[in-house]
């Protein structure tokens, strides 16, 4: 299975740094996006912390072991990479108090030989475009995704509310991690998005869907969305990680 891919960060139009990291390792069928919390620096470092642990651990092929959900390989990977990346945020934190309180998000595709999955905690997201139909694939750990799945606030409220940053669940000292993994089954001309939520956060899924589905590179689609959502007005920081997937 071969995977193509691009991706775009930038700080937006209201912040002067970039806590966002990603990660795109085709060679080890690996991508991840994280959106680091906690302030200039603090969040720089989570995210970064967070992307470069999980990458450690998958290309050191360490796993969780099995156990009785029966999670693939790729799952109980990723697992064991979430849960040391905040073992690794704890650790950093014990060693500089200055740091206390720094958190991240992150969404991560494993792509394996025989299985495909996602590990997600927080609310940066994983999209799925297939047969021009736009699917979002993870679940915002969110304060407003809850009031959203309550029906007490719609989609576009929620991109609206003073409380749209507040998440739930994070990779950070205070908790251990809560894992949200899923099983990924890929077909040729799939194109997946990941994404901070400077992205989905102020653009709609519709507007997502017709910059995925068009004929432009995937650079350009990238591009295109950072513009998008810089031209939304840029409250937040902003990756784009796209991936097309070609399956001989």
């Amino acid at each position: 299975m071969g995977v193509r891919w691009a991706a775009v960060t930038h700080p937006g139009r209201r912040r002067a740094s970039n806590e966002d990291a990603f990660c795109a390792r085709p060679d080890l069928g690996l991508f991840i996006v994280a959106d680091g919390m906690g302030g200039h620096v603090a969040g720089e470092i989570a995210s970064g912390l967070a992307v470069d642990t999980i990458e450690a651990t998958v290309a050191a092929g360490d796993a969780n072991p099995p156990d009785s959900s029966n999670c693939t390989l790729a799952e109980r990977r990723l697992q064991a990479g979430f849960e040391r990346a905040s073992q690794a945020i704890s650790e950093q934190t014990a060693r500089q108090p200055r740091l206390r309180g720094m958190a991240t998000t992150a969404s991560a595709i494993l792509i394996g030989a025989d299985a495909s999955a996602i590990a997600h905690v927080g609310d940066s997201r994983v999209y799925l475009w297939r047969d021009q139909l736009l699917q979002q694939l993870t679940h915002d750990h969110s304060w407003v995704a809850e009031q959203v799945t309550m029906g007490l606030l719609s989609p576009a409220e929620a991109r609206q509310h003073p409380w749209r940053n507040v998440v739930t669940r994070a990779l950070s000292a205070s908790d251990p991690p809560q894992v949200e993994l899923s099983p990924l089954t890929l077909q040729h001309a799939d194109r997946l998005l990941i994404s901070s939520d400077g992205l989905h956060g102020v653009i709609s899924d519709e507007r997502i869907a017709v910059v995925l589905g068009s004929a432009e590179s995937l650079e350009r689609m990238c591009q295109q969305l950072i513009d998008d959502a810089n031209g939304a007005g840029g409250p937040d920081n902003i990756t784009t990680l796209i991936l097309e997937i070609d399956v001989p």
